[in-house]
């Protein structure tokens, strides 16, 4: 009798239609669902874990993260946790310090909420490190905040001209101020991190995304460009050493400033790029900026601080039409699209190339997903599933907080904030769900994206639900996390439990569907299996 390695006991197991008891594991599969039938595989050397009542789900995988960025920046001056300033200028002094041979201070994670109108100001940096360029990315990526130093080594004067793609705020003399929005960061040549430190920080994510229940992932800026560091040979080193435990797609960037003629260079790159846990078979197109500094593209012009129409509706990073033919050429080669469209006139632009290509090439199993989804046109909603569009979210996004009730809601058309990550929409429309982060953007948690998801309030705040009819029940969004997201990655022996699928597992510290909605953040993972192998455990369940 062919005995199992592992078997789970005396506790739920979520599945595809509901709930079982019991599983065991063989060989890195899932050999048997159901208590007695899991029982009856024991044999002298299988290992049995007590669930407890404790919850045993399939592996999280989130379908847009930025893992080896934010391992990075873990290494990096870190002002993520806190929106004071203050706190910030502690922070930051305290790592040049700390640091005293770093020739520049890099690092990130401030928010807009911190500054008028979400604009830093180089003088404040100036005070703390005055001898030093100072380059930090605010949470969302899309700005630096820079001191007068690195603004002297880029070269920025209030002679230079803004690019195409992004913005140098300036003051009433037309200075620059010491922030820089979109493209405009790439004025500014930062050094890039070492090989070393990109592995580095590659591992440092893995084993930070493993304690918290994913095991795999979908990079959304791999062999990138456009001023961001081409972080692929960590994954590449990674994959063929065997220290990549977590099951990978790397989504290749697509260079905003070229056109078809990088396709042949992307292909080389696909072949490249694929090795071990490692696939490199996505591209990502990013279509427009964000809400809060004006360069998400909306199908109705901004509103300015008084309340008046603007003639700015945001930025096409990519022009629509030429975009229709990258996506066909690119879905005929296989490739799959993985489109950033934050603002409803991007949405519908991934949704026309989309069209076209499948117009032209038929319904390729090539699943393409728009991530972000912040407006979305009510024409739009049921074109997701009509077309075969995965709706990418990041659901921790959808709840009142400063950053959404000061710098994006009273700047937006009206008709146009009450259209904002309308997941409810989209779920009713028939439309794919899957889940992801964008971390560091945001927290990689998955349980607080499903707190998000389920009350559409941020955990442990008192307010006002946002938009309260987009709420997902706590199935829908659990399924988007494990199989909605393997889905998207092609990987469809994982994200379900049933027999013959991997045995990427993990078990809940307890069991979220039997407590309140508003108590889903205080769940926690505590072991996380790869392939039937554990790759993580908590310390309560460890001694």
């Amino acid at each position: 009798m062919a005995y199992a390695d592992l078997v789970f006991v005396n506790g739920p197991v979520f599945t595809d239609d509901g709930f079982d008891t019991g599983l065991a594991v063989r060989d890195g599969r899932i050999t048997a669902l159901g208590e007695q039938a899991a029982r009856d595989l024991r044999g002298p050397r299988t290992e049995t874990i007590d669930l407890r009542g404790r919850l045993l789900i399939p592996g999280f995988q989130d379908a847009h993260i930025h893992a080896v960025m934010g391992g990075v920046e873990l290494g990096q001056c870190d002002l993520t946790g806190t929106t004071d300033r203050d706190e910030y200028l502690r922070r930051i002094r305290k790592y040049a310090d700390d640091n005293p041979d770093a020739a520049w201070i890099v690092g990130g994670g401030w928010s807009m909420e911190s500054f008028e109108s979400g604009i830093p100001d180089r003088h404040l940096l100036d005070r703390v490190v005055p001898d030093r360029p100072v380059y930090l990315l605010n949470r969302d990526h899309h700005a630096a905040w820079v001191n007068t130093r690195a603004l002297e080594y880029a070269g920025i004067t209030r002679d230079t001209p803004d690019p195409d793609a992004g913005r140098i705020d300036r003051d009433g003399n037309g200075d620059p101020v010491g922030a820089l929005q979109e493209g405009a960061m790439s004025l500014v040549d930062v050094p890039a991190a070492t090989a070393e430190q990109r592995l580095a920080g590659l591992l440092r994510a893995q084993a930070l995304l493993h304690s918290l229940g994913i095991t795999a992932w979908q990079d959304a800026m791999v062999a990138a460009s456009n001023g961001y560091d081409d972080i692929s040979d960590a994954y590449q080193q990674a994959a063929r050493t065997g220290a990549l435990t977590a099951t990978v797609v790397g989504a290749l960037w697509w260079d905003r400033d070229r056109g078809a003629e990088q396709i042949p260079e992307l292909v080389a790159k696909r072949e490249r790029l694929t090795v071990g846990r490692l696939r490199c078979s996505s591209i990502k197109l990013m279509l427009d900026g964000i809400a809060e500094n004006f360069t998400a593209a909306m199908t109705a012009p901004y509103r300015d601080s008084c309340g008046c129409t603007t003639s700015n509706r945001g930025i096409d990073f990519i022009d629509p039409e030429a975009l229709r033919g990258y996506v066909t050429e690119l879905d005929a080669l296989g490739f799959q699209t993985h489109f950033h469209a934050l603002g409803d006139q991007a949405v519908r632009n991934a949704l026309d190339a989309v069209e076209a290509a499948r117009k032209a090439n038929g319904q390729r199993d090539t699943r393409p997903h728009l991530a972000h989804l912040q407006v979305v046109h009510p024409d739009d909603v049921r074109r997701f599933a009509a077309l075969g569009a995965t709706a990418n979210m990041q659901p921790y996004w959808a709840a009142h907080e400063p950053q959404m009730d000061e710098l994006t809601i009273p700047f937006l058309d009206p008709e146009l904030a009450g259209w904002q990550y309308p997941f409810g929409d989209l779920h009713r429309a028939g439309a794919r769900l899957a889940g992801g982060s964008d971390w560091p953007v945001s927290t990689p948690d998955p349980i607080q994206g499903l707190h998000v998801a389920v009350n559409r309030v941020l955990p442990e705040e008192d307010r006002e639900r946002f938009l309260e009819d987009q709420a997902l029940d706590l199935r829908t969004a659990l399924s988007a996390y494990t199989s909605g997201s393997a889905y998207v990655n092609h990987l469809d022996d994982t994200g379900s439990l049933r027999p013959g699928m991997r045995a990427d597992l993990v078990v809940l510290n307890r069991d979220p569907f039997a407590g309140e909605p508003r108590e889903i953040s205080e769940t926690a993972v505590a072991q996380t299996y790869v392939d039937g192998r554990r790759v993580f455990v908590s310390e309560s369940d460890e001694r």
